[in-house]
């Protein structure tokens, strides 16, 4: 009997050293960091936005390194920040070196419709989306506001990338149409060019002229996408083959363009794979 209690005693009380270990386990957790979130107001805009940062190993404010910066559009956390930090944060390894280490601002998302597109002539998108049309607005924060506060604050150099996705890339292919030397590097995937029935395609541009000077290199991903959601039939791969060949056939002799079809993905999937090959594109010049 004596025995049998105690032996009743020493399992209650390993027992409850076990829950109290595991308790304590938890309490001794610490949050996993992967970058800084900073804010920046802005007039152009009229609000505040966030910005998701990934700063690169060893960086260091107080030393003389600079970084590439890369603007990532639909930058919010459950978006495609932590995805896109991840490859660039790969890339730069010393063992894989195909990206140079790199500091990656994420813009979050706040309206898609009303930063991402221009206006469109078409009446039934314009009821379907009452805010769209103001990437105006987005451009001037970006090239007004936006860069200069990441140049001031951060130890970043003149090399500048963006990537886009979707309404993103249309976004990015409008700057690259209309103010291509905000970026150096453009990293398109899947543009939405059918808004507006493919207007964009018809834009004039300084990058298709003899006088376009800055070294700039282009990446174009789309995957088996499909028709468009237009009144006018459109497919997706037609419009990226159609601004890859506008692009190819600029006369200067500073930019260089890749299309990439990526038949085993779609819409959805193709992000993550779009842009680890248009890494690799835009830094084709890093030796390993």
């Amino acid at each position: 009997m004596k025995f049998a209690l105690t032996l009743f005693i020493t399992l209650i009380t390993f027992q409850t050293f076990s829950q109290s270990k595991t308790v304590t386990s938890i309490d001794d957790t610490k949050p996993f960091v992967l970058g800084v979130i900073d804010e920046l107001y802005s007039k152009e805009l009229g609000e505040k936005r966030i910005l998701n940062i990934y700063l690169p190993e060893g960086y260091n404010k107080n030393d003389s390194i600079v970084y590439p910066v890369t603007y990532l559009l639909d930058g919010s956390a459950d978006e495609d920040f932590i995805h896109v930090a991840g490859l660039y944060q790969f890339n730069s390894f010393e063992w894989v070196n195909r990206v140079p280490k790199s500091i990656v601002v994420g813009i979050a998302t706040v309206d898609r419709r009303r930063d991402f597109t221009y206006p469109t002539t078409i009446e039934k998108d314009k009821k379907k989306y009452p805010t769209s049309g103001h990437s105006d607005q987005f451009i001037a924060f970006i090239e007004k506001e936006l860069q200069p506060f990441i140049e001031k604050k951060y130890k970043a150099n003149h090399s500048r990338t963006i990537i886009g996705q979707s309404l993103g890339g249309l976004l990015a292919t409008e700057i690259l149409l209309k103010k291509p030397a905000l970026f150096n590097k453009y990293i398109i995937v899947s543009p939405s060019i059918w808004w507006d029935n493919g207007s964009l395609l018809d834009q004039d541009s300084p990058l298709i002229k003899s006088t376009f000077l800055q070294q700039t290199k282009v990446y174009i991903g789309v995957g088996k996408e499909g028709l468009a959601p237009t009144v006018l039939p459109r497919v997706m791969e037609v419009d990226a083959n159609l601004l890859e060949e506008k692009i190819r056939h600029t006369k200067s002799k500073a930019v260089t363009v890749y299309l990439d079809y990526l038949p085993l993905e779609d819409h959805a999937t193709i992000s993550h794979q779009a842009i680890s090959n248009g890494l690799k594109f835009i830094y084709s010049d890093i030796k390993n």
